[in-house]
């Protein structure tokens, strides 16, 4: 028997528990609901015996009379179709209020007939309503009241701690659950501002007074058109009085306008037809909502840079719906919004959120989500990008580790997103973005090791797989411009927080410095995946952000080797043919279309970047102690090169020659100048720390080599600036803009079967 039992349970878990657990949700929602409309029945009941009019209908006070057994009326299916709740009863006059969520081991009180019919009912027409009805009865209506919560809280409070710290959002069903508990709130301080006077009122005024109410409930109902003098009375009563029930229409009428224009069928409390008034609201609710509740929950910042907000008060778990809808109308408003002062605005307004809503991390994910979408668009300008990275940067310096890992997963995403198309006018927004969300791992060093160990295994599986997998498309996987900057990034990062200068301003090494080899070896194998002159661009990317590496961190990475096989390509060492093609913008191009292989043009700029990369890798050690024995093996090579590419079955190619023939005199200039400060030296090889102080603090521009470095990188600046200056001309006369970019993107029109047979007949 107890392995039939153990057997049904785990098909029951299996099955049947995940839409048990739903149906059980929805019930508690219904019962709210329930509760909510006899709290309303008992109000109008006193209503009217108060004005004299009580009838038996209207539902008198007092406990209703029993009726049979609930479950009389039912079928078997009935019965299952309302889920696994029991009927409750109110046992006594002034029993409490049943809850949202209960224990499993209490039994519950049957209900009153009344509400045993309604919960029947409301089973059947479940799913409950939508959440996003503006009407004070609908807010009324739906979540979790406070009355509920405070009651768990007494009746089961390791229950109610449990959901607090696993779970807060379970306490609270609907963001707009108790807006109108703000109005209660905001009403006792005014009416304790009010000097207190005693008011004589008649019993035909007081009845007035009620009749007007109601007619103001049935008109709040109504959809109201907001104008100019509404927004300026909540404008006056939150500026002078930080008026929470002022803020609360704001609130409801900001969230009619981020859905404004919108064909969905949802009713909001206000609406809006002007422009103006549109505008003026979204100023309003987006300056001064941020303003009242810091007036009303302060937030303190410790030495330390922690954020402490009284999570636990009443204030605070009364504005807790309003604060809810309020963040997701503005996560709305950012989807929707194309203007880049408005964004701006509307992203700068999500800082000061931020502190209140660290305990619910469902409602910072998405805000997050869409936040990184803005920063990684690429239609979004500079300022609007760094806007919107201050935010992301703010939630995860304030956030628990959780959150700060579940925003440098998102920023990863998004940046990997972005990065798909690069062009000449999108190439300095993904540069915006790598340097900017390099940053964010230096935070916390151990989940900044632990997600960049996981995206770096992540990219060295796709780089395996392409390399066993034997189809012809396996390759597209890594070589691609998502791929590319997915590397570049990660070079980024260990270059900035595993300099010896960061290290010793924080006293001890960096966990991200273990991170070193495994990118380079992912780097250098992506490199060699497929070595033909089709990927030389892909080849040179790589290679900077290696050199970008080697620069920040002192890392010795052997670069050499993969720029004399571009000079040992059939490209490289063959005679051209003349072209008339623009010279290609390796900046902007992973791969060479089809029309340039085999052309002068081609060979010219695939020289000047061996040229280029040749000079900046032996730069970096040309105060080394170990300098003349670097560049011998390469000095070697590119004499034997010259020699045959000069000879009358060569290339013939007196440009790429002469730069090619220019630096290594320099290479073999700066070997002699540091064997002339060897000879002064007085310690031995084995001498580590001498080693290492060889030349410590010597300027690199002063050395043979380095000054020619410098040199070409100042002619490559001005013949950059030259070019820059001429692309923008082109695009405001409209001339020869769309010709530009067909060239920047020519590579994707390619076939790259096509390709790769004739660099195999190569």
């Amino acid at each position: 028997m107890a392995k039939t039992s153990k057997k049904a349970t785990r098909k029951f878990e299996k099955n049947h528990l995940k839409d048990s657990l739903e149906r059980r949700k929805v019930g508690a929602k219904i019962k709210q609901k329930v509760q909510i409309k006899e709290k309303r029945a008992l109000r109008n009941a006193k209503d009217a015996e108060f004005l004299g009019k009580g009838k038996a209908e209207d539902g008198e006070e007092g406990p209703a009379e029993p009726k049979a057994d609930p479950f009389g009326q039912m079928s078997v299916d009935d019965f299952f179709s309302g889920g696994f709740e029991v009927p409750e009863k109110l046992a006594k006059k002034n029993a409490k209020k049943a809850l949202g969520k209960r224990k499993r081991s209490e039994p519950e009180p049957q209900k009153e007939d009344e509400e045993g019919d309604s919960s029947d009912a409301s089973y059947e027409e479940a799913p409950v309503a939508s959440d996003d009805e503006g009407s004070e009865g609908e807010d009324e209506d739906m979540g979790m009241s406070k009355e509920a919560m405070e009651a768990l809280a007494e009746t089961d409070p390791e229950f109610y701690k449990y959901l607090k710290e696993n779970d807060p959002e379970t306490l609270d069903f609907d963001e707009d659950a108790d807006l109108a508990e703000v109005d209660g709130l905001s009403g006792s301080e005014q009416e304790e501002e009010r000097p207190k006077k005693k008011s004589k009122k008649s019993k035909k005024a007081a009845v007035e007074e009620m009749e007007v109410d109601e007619e103001s409930e049935e008109e709040m109902l109504d959809e109201t058109e907001v104008t100019k003098e509404m927004v300026a009375k909540w404008k006056k009563a939150m500026t002078e009085q930080h008026s929470l029930r002022a803020m609360r229409q704001v609130v409801l009428a900001f969230r009619a306008a981020a859905h404004v224009n919108e064909d969905e069928g949802k009713d909001y409390k206000y609406t809006i037809t002007n422009p103006e008034v549109y505008h003026q609201l979204l100023v309003v609710t987006l300056q001064l909502v941020p303003e009242v509740l810091q007036h009303h929950l302060p937030v303190k910042e410790s030495a330390a840079g922690k954020i402490r907000v009284s999570t636990d008060s009443k204030k605070f778990k009364t504005l807790t719906p309003l604060l809810k809808s309020h963040t997701t109308s503005v996560q709305h408003l950012l989807t929707t919004l194309s203007d880049e002062a408005t964004l701006k605005l509307t992203l700068s307004t999500i800082n000061p959120l931020l502190p209140y809503l660290l305990p619910f991390k469902k409602v910072l994910k998405g805000i997050v989500k869409t936040v990184v979408d803005i920063w990684s668009d690429p239609s979004s300008s500079e300022a609007t990008r760094i806007t919107a990275f201050l935010v992301v940067r703010r939630l995860a310096v304030i956030g628990d580790a959780g959150l700060r890992e579940a925003v440098l997963k998102t920023v990863y995403q998004g940046l990997v997103k972005g990065a798909r198309n690069t062009t000449i006018h999108t190439i300095q927004g993904i540069n915006l973005m790598k340097n900017s969300a390099a940053e964010l791992w230096g935070l916390d060093p151990t989940i900044g090791y632990t997600t960049g160990f996981t995206f770096i295994r992540q990219l060295a599986i796709h780089l395996r797989s392409s390399i066993t997998n034997n189809a012809k498309e396996s390759y597209k996987t890594i070589y691609n411009w998502q791929y590319i900057h997915s590397l570049d990034f990660w070079s980024c990062v260990l270059a900035e927080h595993c300099s010896p200068l960061k290290e010793a301003a924080l006293g001890k090494e960096s966990q991200l410095r273990a991170l070193i080899y495994p990118a380079v070896q992912v780097t250098l194998g992506a490199m060699r995946l497929i070595p033909t002159a089709t990927y030389f661009p892909l080849r040179f990317h790589l290679v900077r952000s290696l050199l970008r590496l080697s620069r920040a961190t002192g890392t010795y990475i052997p670069l050499a080797p993969l720029l004399l096989e571009v000079l040992s390509a059939a490209e490289m060492k063959k005679h051209a043919k003349p072209s008339t093609q623009r010279p290609l913008d390796f900046a902007v191009s992973y791969k060479a279309p089809k029309v340039y292989l085999r052309t002068r043009v081609y060979q010219d700029g695939v020289g000047e970047q061996v040229v280029e990369l040749l000079g900046e890798f032996f730069v970096l050690w040309a105060t080394s102690v170990a300098a003349p024995e670097l560049g011998l093996p390469v000095v070697v090579m590119l004499k034997r090169w010259l020699k045959e590419a000069g000879a009358k079955t060569g290339n013939r190619n007196g440009k790429v020659n002469a730069a090619l023939g220019v630096l290594v005199q320099k290479i073999e200039a700066n070997g002699k100048w540091v064997e002339e400060r060897r000879t002064k030296v007085e310690f031995a090889p084995g001498n580590r720390a001498g080693v290492e102080g060889f030349l410590k603090g010597f300027e690199w521009e002063k050395t043979p080599l380095g000054a020619y470095v410098v040199g070409q990188r100042k002619q490559r600046e001005e013949k950059a600036r030259i070019l820059e200056a001429g692309r923008r001309e082109e695009d405001k006369k409209g001339k020869g803009g769309k010709r530009g970019k067909e060239d920047v993107q020519m590579d994707d029109v390619v076939e790259s079967d096509e390709e790769e047979e004739e660099e195999d007949d190569e």
